[in-house]
């Protein structure tokens, strides 16, 4: 194996690293404490944000939400490097985080 075709693998391997480093770094959501999911809370109450209601219903990370659960931008207060990804529902009174294009939950507060 000549030397340029050894270093261009080995440049190859070392990108192909990178990029699933920093996939998996991206796919990992922001934590949010219990605090966070109070302020959302009251958050949503102030703005007369509309609730889903359904007391059977209990959504759970990796779920994606019914189209019938209303979507809204996070709080300036929970904005995170990667806010834009994340958007929130009130399911049963309680904020639920999704990621925006899948509608799948992240993380809930119950």
């Amino acid at each position: 194996m000549s030397k340029s075709l050894r270093s261009i693998m080995a440049v190859s391997m070392l990108f192909a690293g990178t990029g699933l480093a920093l996939a998996q770094q991206e796919a990992t959501p922001p934590s949010w404490t219990p605090a966070q999911g109070a302020i959302m809370t009251e958050y949503s109450t102030t703005k007369h944000y509309t609730a889903y209601k359904d007391p059977s219903f209990t959504p759970t990370v990796g779920m994606e939400l019914p189209a019938s659960v209303q979507l809204y931008a996070l709080p300036d207060t929970m904005k995170s490097p990667t806010a834009d990804r994340y958007q929130y529902g009130m399911v049963n009174d309680h904020p639920v985080v999704v990621e925006s294009t899948t509608r799948k939950v992240v993380h809930t507060w119950n």
